[in-house]
């Protein structure tokens, strides 16, 4: 794989020492964060670029740093990633991003999204790639659908990474496979 992959606006690509601050501001925004279990401090956020950067380096794909050329430095992450966990709808490769929230609504998350599957059904010949999220969080559903993904709400799960009762328990799931990819 390559270090990094490039799209009409976006640098897709290693993390560096300098991402850290900006990626510490976007996991400690409120509202950036408002549909994971919480804002994350300097060090939980420098140990989560830590995490990424090492899955990429091991599994030659993951989570890349953005970077918009000539606008701004990291932005936050889109990529590929294994679901952290065993239950369904694991296994599975996950399509995700974060951005920080000044770079909302220009398709930044959209148009990485899609390098990063072509990324996966080319490159990495994956056959489906999912995408998970609340129900609440329409940004997200609607890049999602953007992608060309689709839901069956029998596929609908509950995170088991959350405690029972936990207000962001249930998840909605979106799928893709590559065929749906190539003919999209």
């Amino acid at each position: 794989m390559d270090d990094a992959l490039r799209t009409a606006r976006l640098l897709l690509r290693p993390w560096r020492e300098e991402d850290r601050a900006p990626f510490a501001a976007l996991n400690a925004d409120a509202e950036v964060v408002r549909h994971l279990p919480g804002a994350l401090d300097r060090a939980a956020s420098d140990a989560l670029l830590d995490r990424l950067e090492a899955q990429r380096r091991r599994l030659g794909y993951g989570l890349w740093a953005v970077e918009v050329p000539g606008v701004a430095g990291c932005i936050g992450f889109v990529g590929l990633k294994p679901l952290p966990f065993d239950e369904p709808p694991a296994p599975a490769v996950e399509v995700g991003w974060r951005l920080a929230r000044e770079h909302w609504g220009r398709g930044y998350a959209t148009e990485g999204a899609r390098a990063a599957l072509a990324h996966g059904f080319g490159a990495l010949g994956l056959e489906e790639v999912v995408s998970m999220t609340v129900p609440a969080n329409t940004r997200s559903r609607a890049v999602m659908e953007r992608l060309g993904m689709h839901r069956d709400p029998g596929d609908d799960f509950e995170h088991p990474g959350l405690p029972v009762g936990h207000p962001l328990r249930p998840h909605v799931l979106y799928r893709l496979r590559r065929e749906e990819h190539a003919t999209g």
